[in-house]
């Protein structure tokens, strides 16, 4: 059990209470341009660098930020993500995974959870969440990021932002998204 974990039990709120975003959070929103950022990752457990500007010239991304890796939403969200992954690679878009929680574990959750099927990116900090405006504070004072996806047009271009607690819409909201771009991009 992590720290985190135990310290929101011990407050009696349950894990449940990293998973919840905070009051009136905004995230940007739909026609916005999308922040660059540049981060540590890992695909498959094997690290790299990682640049939204480099991965948006081969088609567009599904951007989606998580509280903390190894936690039950989380991991059902990188579940559901990787069992679409191939559908998202068909349509020509990458699935890339971020967090500001267990940062430490992303190679070890990109090869388990998201099962090699997409990358994920330590935010230490949540700075990268911060210029998205999905970050928000834990109950140990630490930032996470609020479960928040995107989907970003290879021009930068957010096409969808979408922000739930539960992860289970997460990836119908971003694939419909990708499947109308992909319409207009033939």
């Amino acid at each position: 059990m992590n720290t985190l974990t135990k310290m929101a039990m011990s407050l009696g709120l349950g894990v449940a209470l990293v998973a919840i975003p905070a009051q009136g959070i905004a995230a940007l929103q739909q026609g916005a341009k999308a922040p660059d950022f540049t981060l540590n990752a890992a695909e498959g457990g094997k690290p790299f660098t990682l640049s939204l500007k480099q991965t948006l010239k081969k088609g567009p991304i599904v951007l989606y930020f998580f509280p903390a890796a190894f936690t039950t939403g989380c991991t059902i969200e990188a579940h559901l993500f990787a069992e679409a992954s191939d559908d998202f690679n068909r349509l020509g878009a990458r699935v890339v995974g971020v967090t500001a929680g267990n940062i430490d574990r992303v190679a070890e959750f990109s090869k388990s959870e998201c099962r090699d099927k997409f990358a994920v990116a330590a935010d230490p900090g949540a700075k990268v969440a911060a210029k998205y405006d999905t970050a928000v504070q834990g109950p140990n004072q630490a930032m996470y990021s609020s479960r928040t996806s995107f989907v970003i047009a290879p021009n930068g271009t957010i096409l969808l932002s979408y922000t739930d607690p539960k992860p289970q819409a997460h990836i119908e909201k971003t694939m419909a998204a990708v499947r109308a771009w992909k319409a207009k991009h033939r």
